[in-house]
């Protein structure tokens, strides 16, 4: 008698903590990274916290609308906050929306970049004066004469920003062409074209992504350090007459989530507050999906169980212990 008295104490307990929880709805959003990290949060959230998490399909604006509107869902893991940035504060102001962390913790990185065995050889090309002193190393495809950069297929917002600054470093003077990739598929088969002949390459790409997992490259330091006005005002405007110099500053990957959830579940908000990537493990964890051809939930089981170092961080000991058991 007393070991079930002790089994439905147990199940009175479970059912107490799950209902604490109850349902949180995720949103899966149509890009890898976000829907890894989607994968990642329902796992967690549903063996460490005792939570009935469900992945429903999402995207940057709509997702952003639904929440502020119908509270619904509850997480939204990775938001580039900067493309529905007005909607976001609007939501926070009027007490809708609440910033639970940082997704990726360097933020959404973008830049141009060369390859590491060049700056290997040659230690000043991780600036952009090094770059234009070996403006040869980078011949143009078409035209041995010249050299390339690769900047953003047409149609790309990256295709303004990116022509300003060819324009503002002096790219062209030094001998350099913008090339148009076409596509961003023609952009990062060109990276893997020169990485497997090693061979020069220089132009614009952003993390994190699959390529920069796979092929190690190195942000050039344009030595003008970060000038957010000049960067909204002139480099991304397209009719920017007199651009200056500036790096990309970092664009804000942030995990959002619905206050009428938020205010309910400090367990969950806690753990939200703590998840975050580094761009380098994220760029490697996508270039293992491609490599694998794995979906985002194959993904997550793999991360879980390769790199145990990194998420226990974010839960406490008794969740971990779970998660690990459920693995």
């Amino acid at each position: 008698m007393k070991w079930k008295c002790a089994a439905l104490a147990l199940l009175a307990s479970a059912s107490a903590n799950a209902d604490e929880c109850g349902t949180v709805t995720i949103a899966d959003m149509n890009w890898n990274s976000a829907s890894v990290i989607a994968n990642i949060d329902r796992f967690i959230l549903e063996h460490g916290f005792n939570c009935d998490a469900e992945l429903i399909p999402g995207d940057t604006m709509p997702t952003a609308t639904s929440m502020i509107e119908k509270g619904q869902p509850d997480i939204a893991p990775e938001l580039w906050t900067n493309s529905v940035k007005e909607a976001i504060e609007k939501g926070v102001e009027e007490g809708r929306l609440a910033y639970a962390g940082e997704a990726l913790l360097e933020g959404g990185e973008e830049g141009f970049w060369v390859p590491e065995y060049l700056v290997k050889q040659y230690p000043e090309l991780k600036t952009i004066e090094g770059v234009k002193k070996h403006a040869k190393l980078f011949k143009h495809p078409e035209d041995p004469s010249l050299s390339a950069f690769y900047g953003c297929p047409a149609g790309w917002g990256c295709q303004i920003s990116g022509g300003n600054l060819f324009t503002a470093l002096g790219l062209k003077d030094a001998g350099f062409e913008l090339v148009d990739s076409g596509s961003g598929a023609g952009l990062s088969g060109s990276i893997a074209k020169a990485y497997e002949r090693e061979e020069g390459w220089f132009g614009y790409y952003w993390a994190p992504t699959a390529i920069l997992g796979k092929y190690k490259m190195v942000k050039v330091d344009f030595g003008s350090g970060v000038d957010p006005e000049e960067f909204l005002n002139c480099t991304t405007q397209i009719d920017c007459a007199e651009p200056k110099p500036t790096m990309f500053p970092k664009s804000p990957v942030s995990t959002v989530v619905a206050t009428s959830f938020s205010s309910k579940h400090p367990a969950v908000m806690e753990y939200l507050s703590k998840r975050g990537f580094m761009n380098g493990d994220m760029n490697t964890l996508l270039a293992w999906m491609e490599d694998e051809q794995a979906n985002s939930e194959e993904a997550m089981y793999h991360f879980l169980e390769s790199h145990p170092e990194i998420w226990k961080t974010w839960v406490p000991a008794d969740a971990a212990e779970k998660i690990a058991a459920e693995l």
